[in-house]
């Protein structure tokens, strides 16, 4: 029997990069340019004598080494360690006794960062205020959700503003905890905080290998959310497959 969902929040809760087109009328850059200026003008105002192109460089290289690390080892390191990751590049280790300066210069431009990132909030799914107020009455409900630029306090912060926070009662946040989707170990937590057996969580989602295959292998049941975008339905490994959040507690409904 079921007795708690978790959902994915990118293309489950909230449709990915929804906002640019919101940033795009407002005359404001894409988030990717915003992160790269914010660094480099950052970066050239206490260091004058680094290039921006070399800035800008070195910050593509901490990208670069976040996808591996997320990719290779189901790790999204913070926002913070990303940006420490650039400041390697660029040779700015801190000399004796500057250590303590260099970790709040650091933090003061992730949390510019991470403001930018939910200043503009995205569209949320299409009917679910009203499928979570549903399944809260039913079911304890989670969310387990990667951050790949958006952190896990402005995830909750997002999920705040629309009033749907009310309704979980755990967050599993990548750059939190340590582990992404799909590691097993991430689902095997959920398990854990939730005090249930694996069977009796299912896990909604849009990614089949994050999202199905992940809860799956720990013996979950896993539901494959289409209704923001489709990536593959027709060969999806997933319990149930749902279009549109309104049909969401029948089909759990259904798998008791």
């Amino acid at each position: 029997m079921i007795q708690a969902l978790t959902f994915d929040f990118w293309d489950t809760i909230a449709a990915d990069d929804s906002d640019e087109p919101k940033r795009a009328q407002m005359g404001l850059p894409s988030k990717a340019d915003e992160r790269v200026v914010l660094f480099v003008d950052h970066i050239t105002r206490r260091y004058p004598h680094i290039d921006p192109d070399e800035a800008a460089h070195a910050f593509r290289q901490a990208n670069a080494r976040f996808r591996e690390e997320w990719h290779n080892h189901h790790r999204t390191p913070g926002v913070h360690r990303r940006l420490s990751y650039a400041y390697d590049c660029l040779g700015l280790t801190p000399p004796p006794g500057r250590y303590a300066a260099l970790v709040r210069e650091v933090s003061e431009l992730a949390r510019a960062i991470e403001t930018m990132e939910v200043r503009i909030a995205p569209d949320f799914a299409p009917h679910i205020h009203a499928t979570l107020a549903e399944l809260a009455q039913n079911y304890t409900l989670g969310v387990i959700s990667d951050t790949i630029h958006t952190t896990g306090r402005g995830i909750r912060h997002l999920l705040y503003q629309q009033g749907l926070l009310q309704y979980f009662r755990i967050f599993l946040f990548s750059d939190e905890v340590g582990e992404s989707k799909p590691s097993p170990r991430i689902f095997r937590r959920a398990s854990l905080e939730l005090g249930l057996p694996a069977s009796m969580i299912a896990h909604i989602g849009d990614r089949e290998s994050n999202d199905i295959a992940g809860p799956l292998a720990v013996g979950m049941r896993a539901i494959l959310y289409t209704g923001i975008v489709d990536r593959g339905s027709n060969g999806t490994r997933a319990t149930a497959v749902c279009h549109d959040l309104r049909q969401l507690p029948y089909i759990v409904q259904r798998m008791q």
